[in-house]
């Protein structure tokens, strides 16, 4: 139910109870009128989904304004009072009452409470009662209605609950000053459970560490192969591993030629760069020109295998990523 919703039940209701108690209905009669009104509306509420304002008030104007309302019931109640005839009066002459008919206590006519006797240990009016006492104790006559929360009445217990607290608590410290030997341990005690809690705090804090993710089947499969051409010189191997990393859905195009094409060339060309520094003679003894062609083609293998090693060590590396 909204707020705005009920708002307007509340304030119809409000305006139906006041109207009632200017028109002097009795109390009950306006309690009957303001429930049966509210279960009225509240069974008609239950019938729309979802419960608008616009909706409480058509429920509203079609039961009626209050004033309607209270002339609806002005009318039943005169309709439902029996029409009384004419009775001619006849005048009644009283019984006479002797003395031994009356019984003990009872107030004659027109007779005040001063005038009256002793009750014969009757209970006292419940008016004549003062407040106090627990507000356990029995229920007091004449009164109706109220509401007893439990937790109200815990107050007594929450009391005596921290005393006793209070006194273990100092019975704790008297007992560790009066003990020197007590004190050393009691510190170290102190000092485990404050470490333990603080570790376990700590635990629950920190966020659970992911799970590593499994690696790519098909570039582990690419590396083997690779790393099985390179350690034996086996050309079809190192060839079945760079085709099978081509194959592979996980790299990119881009990723596939830098693979393929681009760790390769960074070996041969870092082997060109050897035989420079080496013909220049930076690099141990210079290499003369006419033989740099047979030392090229003598590091065909050893480069092609290099290739195939640093491929296979960056496909292990990124199987691992995701």
């Amino acid at each position: 139910m909204g707020i705005e919703s009920d708002h307007l039940v509340y304030e119809y209701l409000s305006r139906v109870g006041d109207l009632a108690a200017r028109r002097q209905l009795s109390s009950g009669d306006r309690m009957r009128l303001v429930s049966g009104l509210r279960d009225e509306i509240d069974r008609r509420r239950a019938k729309y989904e979802p419960d608008t304002p616009a909706a409480v008030r058509g429920i509203l104007e079609r039961i009626g304004t209050p004033e309607e309302v209270l002339d609806t019931v002005g009318a039943a109640r005169a309709a439902a009072q029996p029409t009384v005839s004419a009775v001619p009066v006849v005048p009644v002459v009283p019984t006479q009452r002797g003395a031994g008919n009356v019984p003990g206590n009872v107030p004659p006519h027109l007779a005040g409470l001063d005038e009256l006797g002793p009750s014969g240990g009757a209970e006292p009016d419940w008016w004549s009662l003062s407040p106090g006492g627990s507000r356990r104790g029995p229920q007091v006559e004449g009164f109706a209605g109220g509401i007893e929360i439990p937790d109200l009445f815990g107050e007594d217990a929450e009391e005596e609950r921290e005393a006793r607290e209070a006194r273990e608590a100092r019975a704790k410290k008297e007992a560790g000053e009066g003990d020197p030997a007590a004190g050393p341990a009691a510190a170290a005690g102190g000092l485990v459970r404050f470490l333990r809690d603080r570790r376990e705090k700590k635990k629950a804090a920190a966020p659970e560490a992911e799970p590593r993710p499994r690696p790519h089947a098909f570039l582990v499969l690419a590396a083997v192969l690779l790393l099985a051409g390179a350690l034996t010189a086996y050309w079809l191997l190192l060839g079945a591993g760079a085709l099978v990393a081509y194959a592979s859905r996980v790299l990119g195009p881009r990723e596939r030629k830098w693979v393929l094409l681009g760790l390769p060339a960074a070996v041969f060309t870092l082997a060109m760069l050897w035989l420079w520094g080496r013909a220049a003679g930076n690099w141990g003894t210079p290499i003369p020109s006419d033989q740099l062609g047979p030392t090229f083609q003598s590091l065909w293998p050893t480069l092609a295998r290099t290739a195939g090693t640093v491929t296979a060590a960056y496909l292990l590396w990124r199987s691992r990523r995701r």
